[in-house]
């Protein structure tokens, strides 16, 4: 059996995408290096080669893009006519006919090409004769490109089609647009196809498979048709005329009894004798659809001679292939109910499994069969009655197990024989209260108090809780209104008229913080810092801290002195030498104590200080052995800085014969590496 799977198409790329294939490919897979001063043979042998590879390349790609199409005249005819109808047969020959033309001038151009390079008498010219070959050839690419365009498109639209198998058995579903064909489907088969209320939902062919007595039936789905000229309908009905005249299949023709369609059943039943030509040779079943919305027998006697007409032209296919019976020729059911679904289906499988049986049974191949074929019915000889022998052993096996049976039924049930019986793990749940040992059976099966937190509730519940709770709160207030005088609040009545005055004094001046806490708070954000030369009010001046630290019975002379320092160390002053005895340079000594105290005091408190000098905490006894552990610092590092660690935590080990510097071809002279 041939099966046809379109998918399996090579992609076929481009001109410009064609070209940049075969080049690149040329440029990698060739030598690539010469030199004027090699051999005249050599030369030539060198771009004889290149020209040689891409032909062969070109050669390659356009047999695979030209053997992989499937020709129309060596497929299935139901294959080679649905590819007519989508793609038009003759701009689908003429686009491979224009690659094999290619195909062949690029042949031409190579071998034309060679024979020049055969005689060529230097290197610029062998060049020369290389670069017209290869832009001869990527014309004749260029010239195709639409070509190759259009098969990429094929190529795309035959990998969407359905796998149909022309030569198994088919149920072919036909009719009008919405009539129900799609429901139909989705009913019998685990196809989805898109089910909407308005004409030509399905624009192709879909396919699902069912199962019938342990065979497999694909069921295809075609689109609706419409009642006009052959040369009047669409690519899309052409599709369904195309699955009608070729497959060999049980034709299921779909009927619209309640014109909810939008077609009355004249209208349809005109379409089935105008296409009815197709039905020749094979099994045909009318079915009369949405019957939920009007039954068969409640419509106009018109129409009902009309359905009668059509069930007639459907007996002359059951008289055709040897059936007298008129069961299963016309059917009703309906898809929103289910109704009838399964009959339909089980009919037109039935009546299709009949037709290919009584096929073969025709052909010439059924009598080579019967001929290898012996069936033997067996004859009494005398009137001797010979009963079964049975062994004495098997008699005496069999006793055992029925009395092993017997015990086994009056053996008590375990929790596991329960548990086996009633659905396994998982399912069975054992009773617990099975066992209790209650004054009453019945209580077992009571429901049973609910627990919280390992106690029963109702063992907890209190008839006078609630009486209780009110004397308890009666209790609470007494005791709180006795205690009511402890608790300390400073009203004022035990206190001395001194320190009444000094308590007025505190609380306003907490409620005086707090304010301006919150003024402030509030205008964090926005208020701006405002430097002291306009501070009018002279609130932050050593002059009022002195005050307010004297008010608290404390000396102000060193926090004042310690402020007034450190103004005078932030004004800019040029830093001046140093004055130590013996290391520092010669100055004058003329200066009068009074400008070198001036100096003295407006030099910056913070000065630099040389690295070797020890600074309590850090763990040296003396300089030289911080000088000393610095030099071994150093040195430490000058091998993590040769070697560019970030760390002494850095382990990475670097790549030191990089891909991209190390691979490829190799110049003249370097084969170390192999």
């Amino acid at each position: 059996m041939v099966q046809y799977n379109f998918k399996r198409i090579t992609v076929v790329p481009g001109g410009k995408d064609f070209i940049d294939i075969i080049l690149s490919r040329t440029q990698r897979q060739t030598p690539t290096v010469v030199h004027k001063g090699y051999a005249i043979s050599r030369l030539r042998q060198f771009y004889m080669r290149k020209v040689k590879f891409t032909q062969q390349n070109f050669h390659e790609k356009l047999s695979k893009i030209i053997e992989e199409f499937p020709r129309l005249d060596d497929i299935h005819p139901f294959y080679g006519d649905l590819l007519h109808v989508l793609y038009n047969k003759d701009h689908y020959k003429l686009a491979l006919g224009q690659v094999n033309t290619a195909r062949n001038l690029i042949g031409k151009i190579s071998k034309d090409y060679l024979k020049l390079l055969k005689y060529g008498d230097s290197l610029y010219r062998c060049k020369s004769l290389k670069v017209a070959a290869l832009g001869r050839m990527c014309t004749v690419i260029k010239r195709i490109s639409p070509s190759l365009a259009y098969l990429e498109q094929i190529r795309q639209h035959m990998a969407r089609l359905p796998s149909i198998d022309p030569n198994t058995r088919t149920i072919l579903i036909c009719g009008y647009p919405n009539v129900g064909k799609s429901s139909f489907i989705n009913k019998i088969t685990r196809a989805d196809v898109d089910v909407q209320p308005y004409a030509f939902t399905t624009k192709s062919l879909f396919v699902g498979h069912t199962d019938y007595k342990y065979l497999r039936y694909q069921v295809i789905d075609t689109p609706g048709i419409l009642d006009r000229p052959f040369e009047d309908r669409n690519i899309i009905e052409m599709c369904s005329i195309t699955a009608l005249a070729h497959l060999r299949a049980a034709v299921l023709y779909f009927l619209d009894v309640s014109g909810s369609c939008g077609y009355s059943i004249a209208q349809q039943a005109a379409l089935f004798h105008s296409i009815k030509s197709l039905f020749m040779n094979k099994p045909l079943i009318v079915v009369c659809n949405k019957t939920d919305l009007q039954p068969l027998e409640t419509i106009p006697e018109d129409d009902l001679k009309l359905v009668m007409e059509m069930k007639a032209e459907a007996m002359k296919t059951l008289k055709g292939n040897g059936s007298e019976s008129d069961e299963g020729v016309l059917l009703s059911m309906s898809t929103l109910t289910d109704e009838g679904v399964i009959a339909v289906k089980n009919a037109a499988c039935e009546r299709l499994l009949d037709q290919r049986v009584e096929l073969k049974m025709k052909s010439k191949k059924i009598d080579a069969c019967l001929n290898r074929l012996h069936v033997a019915i067996p004859k009494p000889r005398d009137q001797m009655e010979r009963p079964a022998s049975i062994p004495q052993a098997v008699l005496e096996a069999k006793a055992k197990e029925a009395k092993e049976e017997e015990e086994r039924k009056n053996k008590k049930k375990l929790e596991r024989d329960l548990e086996d019986e009633n659905g396994g793990a998982g399912v069975y749940s054992a009773s617990l209260s099975k066992h209790y040992l209650l004054a009453n059976e019945e209580w077992k099966n009571d429901v049973m108090p609910e627990i919280l937190d390992g106690h029963n509730v109702y063992d907890f519940i209190d008839p006078d809780i609630l009486e209780r709770l009110e004397e308890l709160e009666r209790e609470e207030q007494q005791r709180t209104g006795e205690e009511g005088g402890d608790d300390f609040e400073m009203d004022g009545e035990e206190l001395t008229p001194e320190e009444k005055e000094a308590l007025d004094e505190i609380r306003k001046k907490k409620r005086l913080l707090v304010q301006q806490h919150r003024i402030k708070k509030s205008t964090a954000e926005s208020r701006p810092t405002v430097p002291r030369k306009f501070d009018k009010e002279r609130k932050y001046t050593s002059e009022r801290m002195g005050r307010q630290l004297s008010d608290l019975g404390l000396d102000p002379t060193l926090a004042v002195n310690r402020a007034r320092s450190r103004s005078l160390s932030r004004r800019g002053r040029k830093r001046e030498r140093t004055i130590d005895g013996g290391e520092g340079m010669d100055i004058d000594t003329d200066r009068s104590d009074k400008k070198q105290k001036i100096r003295d005091r407006s030099r910056s408190r913070s000065q630099s200080r040389p690295p070797s000098e020890v600074v309590p905490g850090e763990g040296f006894k003396d300089s030289a052995q911080k000088v000393k552990a610095m030099k071994l610092g150093k040195k430490s590092m000058k091998k993590r800085n040769k070697e560019a660690r970030k760390g002494e935590a850095d382990r990475v080990i670097p790549t030191l014969k990089p891909k991209h510097l190390f691979s490829g071809k190799r110049s003249i002279g370097k084969t170390s590496r192999r």
